[in-house]
């Protein structure tokens, strides 16, 4: 018994050393999420959420653009109506009229409408790649990104093909997402949570609870003396 203790008590020590910071990891993103509000981390603060829908007369009839379509969308660009079709071309609704995209002018307008008045524009770049942890990854590209003087460095994405609002990214998000890696250890995309590194490490974390639950067993003084008195 005493042999078999001390090698419980060995794997026990060593699968906690391979696992402990991952607990730790474990632990202090699932207490961020749970004391987190999730609309915060969405960004819904700063956007204007209850905007009335615009309403358009007049626009050019869908058999009048000699486009094959399988998928339309009515998208406004400020005041502007404009269909955007098969997820890939920017038409004029009032002219008919194939637009390649949509200006810098026009992304600083639709972000307006989308976000609330108080923040201040500090600048505009385009983007044209992302890579797998970039905070606007699987978003469509080109994108303008609009910066903003805030504490936490807001920046709003707009689609420069579909002049589409897509996304505000803001610090709290960032620590969010950096969090969700370390909780999901998927550290290429953040988002699988069905990778093998977690399966391996939620194992091993089993694992070592049953050790423990083990070592309790052989070492307890209570159990020792019952296991004495019914043999």
């Amino acid at each position: 018994m005493y042999k078999a203790k001390l090698k419980i008590r060995k794997a026990h020590r060593y699968l906690g050393l391979l696992i402990g910071v991952q607990f730790l990891a474990w632990t202090i993103s699932g207490l961020y999420f749970s004391w987190t509000d999730i609309d915060q981390i969405h960004g819904d603060p700063f956007l204007q959420l209850e905007k009335p829908p615009q309403s358009f007369t007049n626009l050019v009839g869908l058999d009048q653009l000699d486009i094959p379509i399988h998928q339309i969308e009515l998208v406004a660009i400020g005041s502007a109506p404009h269909y955007w079709i098969n997820d890939a071309l920017l038409v004029d609704a009032k002219t008919g009229r194939l637009r390649s995209g949509i200006s810098e002018e026009e992304a600083i307008a639709i972000a307006k409408e989308h976000l609330i008045p108080e923040l201040k524009m500090t600048s505009i770049t385009t983007i044209n790649s992302t890579d797998s942890h970039h905070e606007y990854r699987g978003g469509p590209l080109p994108a303008y990104v609009i910066s903003y003087d805030h504490p936490e460095a807001i920046k709003a994405y707009i689609a420069v093909k579909s002049g589409q609002f897509k996304k505000i990214r803001h610090r709290n998000w960032r620590w969010f997402d950096f969090l969700w890696m370390s909780h999901t250890m998927d550290y290429q995309g953040r988002d699988d949570f069905n990778n093998l590194l977690l399966r391996v490490f939620s194992l091993f974390g089993v694992l070592t609870v049953l050790s423990g639950f083990l070592l309790w067993g052989t070492s307890s003084p209570t159990l020792r003396k019952w296991r004495n008195k019914n043999h």
